[in-house]
C-alpha cells in the first residue's frame, strides 16, 4: 500500500471506507458474505461506498434527504438473485429484491422501508426507470453504475479521487468483478426461461455470452476507469 493511499484512508476513512456502524448493517455483511464470492461481495460494499459519494455530489445527506441503512442494505443486497440458495425462477434482480425483502421484514424493518429497497434493487438495472422511482433507487443504480466505472454510463466519476479510488480498491479489490458477476448472472439466467427474458440484463447477457462468448459488459470494463 502507498504512502498516498495510506493519507488518502486515514484522511477520511470515516467518509469513504467506514460502513454504517449498526445492527443492520453487520447482519447484511454477514449475509451476503456468506453466500457471495469475494468479487461480487466486493462489488456490493463499493456500490454503497460510491453511492454515498453520489449523494454527496447531489447535496443530499443522510437522515435528511435518505436513510443510510437503507442505502447499504439496497446497495449490499442487490446482487443477492444471484446467490446460491434462492428458488432462481425468476430475473435476478426481481429474486433478489425479494430475497432482501424477506430479510429485511424478518429484523423488523417497515413495511415502507423495506418496499424502497426492494424497488431500488428491482430496478437497478433499469435506466430511465429506476431514476423516476426516488431518491433510493437514483442513488443504489449510481453506485453500481459508478463501479463499473463508466462502462455502464456513472454520471459522477469525478466525485473520487485517484487516491481515494485506490483506497477503496485495496480495502475492497476487485477480483476480476466483471466475470465473476457475469458468470453468476448467466448461470443463474440459463436455469429458466422467466430469469431471461428476451431485452432484460440477464437476457442480453446469456445471449451475448452464448453467442460470443463475453458481453459487452465485460469487454467495456477492461478498459474502463477501474478496470476488472
Amino acid at each position: 500500500m502507498t504512502e498516498a493511499i495510506r493519507e488518502a484512508i486515514t484522511a477520511g476513512s470515516a467518509d469513504f471506507i467506514t460502513l454504517p456502524g449498526t445492527p443492520l448493517t453487520e447482519a447484511v455483511v454477514d449475509l451476503i458474505r456468506a453466500v457471495e464470492t469475494p468479487a461480487v461481495f466486493n462489488h456490493s460494499v463499493r456500490s454503497y461506498l460510491f453511492a454515498r459519494l453520489v449523494a454527496r455530489q447531489l447535496g443530499l445527506s443522510a437522515g435528511n434527504d435518505y436513510s443510510d441503512d437503507l442505502l447499504f442494505s439496497a446497495c449490499a443486497m442487490h446482487d443477492l438473485g444471484i446467490a446460491p440458495g434462492g428458488p432462481h425462477t425468476q430475473r435476478f434482480e426481481v429474486e433478489g429484491a425479494d430475497r432482501a425483502a424477506e430479510f429485511l421484514t424478518g429484523r423488523g424493518v417497515s413495511a415502507a422501508d423495506t418496499d424502497q429497497v426492494w424497488q431500488a434493487i428491482a430496478l437497478h438495472t433499469s435506466p430511465g426507470i429506476a431514476e423516476r422511482r426516488g431518491t433510493l433507487c437514483v442513488l443504489v443504480r449510481q453506485g453500481v453504475a459508478f463501479d463499473f466505472g463508466g462502462s455502464i454510463g456513472a454520471d459522477h466519476l469525478d466525485a473520487l479521487t485517484d487516491p481515494q479510488a485506490e483506497a477503496v480498491h485495496a480495502v475492497y479489490p476487485r477480483l476480476d468483478m466483471a466475470r465473476s458477476l457475469i458468470d453468476a448472472i448467466v448461470a443463474q439466467a440459463a436455469k429458466n426461461p422467466k430469469n431471461a427474458p428476451r431485452y432484460s440484463f440477464p437476457g442480453e447477457a446469456l445471449r451475448e455470452r452464448e453467442t460470443f462468448g463475453r458481453t459487452r459488459m465485460e469487454h467495456s470494463c477492461g478498459s474502463s476507469r477501474w478496470g476488472n
